[in-house]
């Protein structure tokens, strides 16, 4: 991958309020970095790799983080594409989470590119003030964040303990400064039947894939009394090989969210009594195997979010509150299970894509270009503004 400068130029930063001098050097360094962050994210989007697959992903966030200083850990806790990259021995921890993961099927059509590249500019810039604020600065490299549950696995292993702020920030097609994503449990689906002849000899079958059909219908009334705040959603991915051979395996991914991991809690339960509806009818065998632990709802520090805000608007941006533009932040994620160990923030930085959102194709070619590299410049220096004063009231 190059790091060569981009074409683009970086943006006139004039008329805005007097800053700081460590505001004023946090600019400075994003803008001298900026044309190595764009290579980064742009390398990253033309080579997407699924969940726990990010190898060249993490491998160029890292050596970027390594160039400007920072003391990389590769394969973090055993995992092999995370990493932790630490700069500074100051008190005040600072963690920036990098991910890069893409979607089966729809490349980063979530716009991770962008948020691996604005997490290492936002370390990379608050590295030029380390000293002055007594910050240690963590950039962690974040795999499976699309169903695979990469930072709970981090978590279980030790990881984030101790930190002070926890911060990145999601592409959407506006900016929307509060997370507060579903909780989520995936789950892989499997029926085991019986194969057989559907011609000949059909009473001799046990159909998996019949079991399949009742468990949706069941699930599709079962939606009628559900809450407002739950969702249940998921794809068959095996449905048979031929079809004058009754099916004796089909497997699927299931998806159930509500409002709080309490809730998803009480809910999981009418919802597997319908997958085991379908075993009942049709006699097949019903296995359900969890594909991570449970995301966790998200909770947002008050001072660190109203602090993104202010600063997000410093830099010209505008918050959209309006219901339809703003349903980008109930999308559930494992930063929700960060944020119930240390104050974290999540705030989603806009691309203007619109009408194209979240996981469409057309979203992920609005990951690149002049408008994505804008929001990636932003990000990076409003959340490293959020922590210079987060870290400052600390010292007060």
């Amino acid at each position: 991958m190059s790091l060569g400068a981009s074409p683009l130029k970086p943006r006139q930063r004039t008329g805005y309020p007097a800053m700081s001098d460590l505001r004023a050097a946090v600019v400075e360094s994003v803008d001298e970095h900026r044309s190595r962050l764009v290579a980064l994210s742009t390398a990253i989007h033309s080579h997407p790799e699924t969940a726990w697959e990010e190898y060249r992903a993490c491998q160029w966030t890292a050596d970027l983080l390594t160039a400007a200083g920072f003391a990389v850990t590769p394969s973090y806790l055993g995992l092999p594409t995370a990493f932790r990259a630490i700069y500074g021995t100051g008190s005040f921890r600072v963690g920036l989470m990098a991910e890069y993961d893409a979607l089966p099927g729809l490349g980063h059509a979530c716009g991770h590119n962008l948020i691996a590249a604005s997490s290492a500019g936002a370390g990379i810039s608050l590295a030029a003030v380390a000293d002055e604020l007594d910050l240690t600065i963590e950039v962690y490299g974040t795999p499976a964040e699309e169903g695979g549950g990469g930072k709970i696995e981090l978590i279980d292993r030790g990881a984030f303990a101790g930190l002070d702020l926890a911060m990145m920030a999601h592409p959407a097609p506006v900016d929307i400064a509060e997370a507060r994503p579903f909780a989520v449990s995936h789950s892989h689906i499997r029926y085991d039947g019986k194969a057989a002849h559907a011609a000949a000899y059909p009473d001799e079958g046990v159909n998996a894939n019949d079991a399949f059909l009742v468990a949706q219908v069941a699930l599709g009334l079962l939606r009628q009394q559900l809450p407002d705040s739950v969702r249940v959603h998921g794809i068959m991915t095996n449905a048979g090989q031929a079809p004058n051979a009754i099916p004796d395996v089909t497997e699927g991914r299931w998806y159930v969210r509500a409002k709080s991991l309490a809730e998803l809690a009480a809910i999981e339960g009418r919802v597997w009594r319908c997958f085991e509806a379908g075993a009942l009818a049709s006699g097949a065998v019903l296995t359900v195997t969890p594909e991570s632990k449970p995301y966790a709802e998200f909770r947002a520090d008050g001072f660190a979010l109203a602090s993104y805000r202010t600063n997000a608007q410093t830099l010209g941006r505008s918050f959209d509150t309006s219901a339809s533009a703003s349903r980008m932040n109930r999308a559930s994620t494992d930063m929700g299970n960060v944020s119930q160990l240390v104050p974290s923030i999540h705030p989603y930085i806009g691309i203007g894509s619109l009408p194209a959102t979240n996981h469409q194709k057309e979203f992920a070619e609005h990951c690149v270009g002049p408008e994505a590299e804008l929001a990636l410049t932003d990000a990076a220096t409003a959340l490293a503004w959020t922590a210079i004063d987060v870290a400052a009231a600390r010292n007060r």
